[in-house]
This record gives C-alpha cells, sequence and structure tokens, in this order.
C-alpha cells in the first residue's frame, strides 16, 4: 500500500521538481550550446512553453550562426503549438523575410498563414485580418504551387472566403429585413437596394462562395427587385416587375432544386400578372 501511495502521488511530483530544477539551470548556463540543445530536446518532447522560453533567449545569440535559422523556425512552431498565434505569425514572417530560401521557408509561409487563419474574428466584426491572412495563403500558393501543403492551404482561403461572403449575406439579410424603413440606406435608395447592390456584389467578389450561401444571395435579389417594383413610382414600376421577372428565370436556372422555387414561382406569377395588367394601382397586387 505504502509503495502504490509512493509511486502514484509522491514520484510524480519529485520527477517534476527534479525537471524544474533541471530546467532552472539549464535556463541559467552561460553554455549557450548546451542551452540550445536542452531547448531543441523541449521541443522534441513537446515541452513547448519550455522550449519558447529558452528559444527566445537564444534567438539574439544564435543570429548568424548555423543554429539561427532552427532557433528561429523552433520558437516559432512553440508559439504556434502554445497558440499564441499573433506571436507565432511574426515569428514566421521573421523566418521567411531572413531566410527566404531556408529550409523551413515552405513551412514558414503556410503558417505563417495559418496563424492569421486562426486569429480571425467573428463574421460580424471588422475582416481586416481576414483579408490578410487570404493574401498569405495566396504568397503561400504562389511561392509553393506544388507544395503538399497546397490542398489544405486552398481549403483555408475557400474558408475564410465564405467568412467574408457570410458577413455579406448578413449586411444583405438586415437591408432587406429593414424593407420600407427610411433614412437608413447608405446607397442612398431604398434598403432594398442596398440589398440588390450588396448581394450581387458579394457573388461577384466571391464566385467560388459555397453553393448555399450563393443561393441564400440569390434568393434575396429576387425578393427585394419584387418588393423594389411593388413600392415603386407608376411610371418605373413595370420596368421593375420585368426585372424581377428576369431574375426569377436566371435564380431557378442557377438553383432548380432550390427550397425556395414554390416561393420564386409566387413571384413569377404576381410579376407576370401586374405586368399583363399595365395599369394597376399600388398595393392592390398580391402578396
Amino acid at each position: 500500500m505504502k509503495k502504490n501511495f509512493f509511486a502514484i502521488f509522491i514520484l510524480p511530483i519529485l520527477m517534476t521538481l527534479a525537471s524544474c530544477g533541471q530546467y532552472l539551470t539549464v535556463q541559467k548556463s552561460s553554455d549557450f550550446e548546451y542551452r540550445y540543445e536542452e531547448a531543441k530536446a523541449c521541443f522534441v518532447e513537446g515541452s513547448y512553453m519550455r522550449s519558447s522560453s529558452l528559444l527566445s533567449d537564444l534567438l539574439v545569440l544564435m543570429k548568424g550562426t548555423a543554429n539561427g535559422e532552427e532557433c528561429l523556425y523552433m520558437l516559432a512552431q512553440s508559439e504556434f503549438e502554445l497558440r499564441d498565434y499573433e506571436t507565432a505569425a511574426n515569428y514566421f514572417k521573421k523566418y521567411y523575410q531572413t531566410y527566404p530560401k531556408g529550409i523551413f521557408a515552405e513551412q514558414s509561409r503556410f503558417y505563417s498563414a495559418l496563424s492569421l487563419y486562426n486569429e480571425v474574428p467573428d463574421v460580424r466584426l471588422d475582416q481586416t485580418s481576414t483579408w490578410d491572412a487570404i493574401k498569405e495563403f495566396q504568397t503561400f500558393l504562389d511561392y509553393h504551387p506544388q507544395s503538399r501543403l497546397r490542398d489544405r492551404a486552398q481549403k483555408c482561403v475557400a474558408d475564410l472566403q465564405d467568412m467574408l461572403v457570410e458577413k455579406e449575406l448578413i449586411t444583405a439579410r438586415l437591408y432587406y429585413d429593414l424593407g420600407d424603413y427610411m433614412n437608413n440606406c447608405a446607397f442612398g435608395g431604398s434598403n432594398y437596394d442596398a440589398c440588390i447592390v450588396t448581394a450581387e456584389n458579394a457573388l461577384k467578389d466571391f464566385p467560388y462562395a459555397s453553393p448555399t450561401r450563393r443561393e441564400e444571395l440569390s434568393i434575396l435579389i429576387l425578393r427585394s427587385k419584387y418588393q423594389l417594383a411593388r413600392q415603386s413610382v407608376e411610371e418605373k414600376r413595370i420596368e421593375r416587375f420585368r426585372s424581377a421577372i428576369d431574375e426569377y428565370y436566371s435564380f431557378v436556372n442557377d438553383y432548380p432544386e432550390s427550397k425556395y422555387v414554390s416561393e420564386a414561382k409566387n413571384i413569377l406569377a404576381n410579376a407576370e400578372s401586374i405586368v399583363k395588367r399595365k395599369h394597376i394601382k399600388i398595393g392592390d397586387e398580391e402578396d
């Protein structure tokens, strides 16, 4: 029983204390090569907090030496594993700028981008950092088009672009939901105008967005064109209903199996009915 207690509770504590003591000894050593080898050992065994601490102390001392390149890369990877992505991105970038043809240049460009990817904010917030991550991945792909990491990088770019599309989709939905509310639209027209412009720009700017998001943007355009026609002055109504009809055919052509097909058909039927009557008064048509 006493042996089991020692093995389970006391021995791990003693090993930890010994390890801490050894680490402090290493940290205080004036033998830089010894400290570097211990930092590498910590890195290999996954003790990234210790490897980060040791390597950051050695970074300046190792600059210009045979170990300088490896030291900088391991420090960057240690910060990445510790999920300090901002610091990791800076170190990875420093690596490939300092050693553009170094043995870790490809990995550094990729992990610099991946660090930025891991730091992107919620889609409702400013997306400047998302654009920065996309740019970093695209630079990686330009420099290393045949990389084994290429597919992973392209997937990350697609994910980031989808985030940007989601932000535009949220904005377009907001404009549509505001509907007839006045004094809100930054485009100078109605909220339906703003919804159309936002959704169309998103479709144009992000051609590789997921089909689901493209479908959502497209139905918003159709709905908005129909509602915009309904609230238009008499001389513009027929032209705008015809635009809604054209939009219907574009929508069903692109998404023949869409869950919104029934809604789209109702919009078509109402719009065609109004165009045929031509001089119907505002508000008399069916919703």
